[in-house]
């Protein structure tokens, strides 16, 4: 019997399964910065506003002057957005704001509504600035839908990442976001996530091999959801198919699969959860459980903007100069 439910192709934004709701995935390929934290290259040819074209490599997406998503609301879920390369500005409704990026995660939940904005500044004016951004959409139970909104930091320096050598001596390491693999566990998720209960087995791994490689990912008698996401390398073989790169594979949780990698570095998402099981009504950046608290959302946002704005832009990024970050709705602020 194989372990193996489907096989699906990758786009810009992968397909997820119950309690995720959808992986943004960027890769971009950006030129030298200009002054302005920019590109510095010509955006002509661009849909500026609404580029997503990937011209040249790369996409401002909603972004003027800076590539990124200014001010926009979320309320029902949480965003767990995970910079492997590359950085991000982010600026917030509470007045809480960071810049975080090469392997850093920031976990947001936002509960019952808040508004952020989301740039990735392009700080080196001598060479290129590439982009690796995962961001995972990770459904609210409905009893912590409109819970007080909140993010935290998980510094690349924080995140226990478990590496082994497979039979042959080729090695395999997991950098654990969520969940545990043997005796290493990651941090803690945000407070009111569905990830904070260990019951839920809420596992987010990034999981790199080298060329020739063997893993077997390790089996779970829980009713869960669980997918693997090969984005970087060649080819895999697993269960007599031979997969490509840029596919996902949704997996039966209680059945072994071995995964043997071709002739390239490789490199995977692997996500995992109980299913929370609850109607699920999305309109853009809400996720409710009825069209009625959609349309309520909506009112609320038109009459308080989830606390309005107090940046000076839309857009707004943390200047040249400034390192990783991050201040707290609190007035706590970390420096890395």
């Amino acid at each position: 019997m194989t372990a193996i439910k489907k096989i699906k192709q990758l786009g810009a934004q992968w397909v997820t399964q119950d309690p995720f709701l959808f992986c943004a995935y960027h890769l971009d390929s950006y030129p030298k910065g200009n002054k302005d934290l920019g590109p510095d290259a010509s955006l002509e040819g661009r849909n500026i506003g609404q580029d997503f074209q990937s011209k040249d490599g790369w996409n401002m997406y909603h972004g003027n002057k800076v590539p990124g998503f200014p001010a926009h609301p979320h309320r029902g879920f949480e965003t767990v957005t995970i910079v492997e390369r590359g950085l991000a500005d982010h600026s917030d409704s509470l007045g809480a704001a960071g810049r975080f990026g090469n392997g850093d995660v920031q976990w947001m939940t936002a509960g019952k509504g808040v508004q952020h904005c989301e740039m990735f500044p392009l700080l080196d004016k001598e060479k290129e600035n590439p982009l690796l951004l995962f961001q995972l959409w990770l459904n609210l139970p409905r009893a912590n839908k409109m819970v007080e909104p909140h993010f935290k930091m998980l510094w690349n320096e924080d995140i226990p990442v478990h590496s082994f050598s497979d039979a042959q001596g080729k090695q395999i390491s997991i950098k654990l976001i969520s969940g545990d693999y043997e005796t290493q566990k990651a941090p803690d998720a945000a407070p009111d996530s569905w990830a904070a209960d260990s019951n839920n087995n809420v596992a987010i791994w990034l999981v790199s091999m080298e060329a020739g490689a063997s893993w077997e990912i390790p089996t779970t008698p829980t009713k869960v959801n669980r997918t693997l996401y090969f984005y970087e390398g060649n080819t895999i073989e697993t269960e007599g198919y031979t997969i490509p790169k840029e596919h996902g594979i949704d997996l039966h949780p209680d059945q072994a699969i071995s995964i043997q990698n071709g002739d390239a570095a490789a490199s995977f998402l692997f996500l995992q959860g109980q299913p929370i099981g609850e109607n699920v009504v999305q309109q853009g950046p809400f996720v409710m459980n009825s069209h009625q608290e959609i349309n309520e959302a909506i009112q609320e946002y038109r009459e308080t903007e989830f606390g309005g704005w107090p940046w000076p832009s839309h857009d707004h990024t943390h200047g040249a100069e400034r390192g990783r970050f991050a201040k707290h709705a609190d007035g706590r602020i970390e420096e890395k």
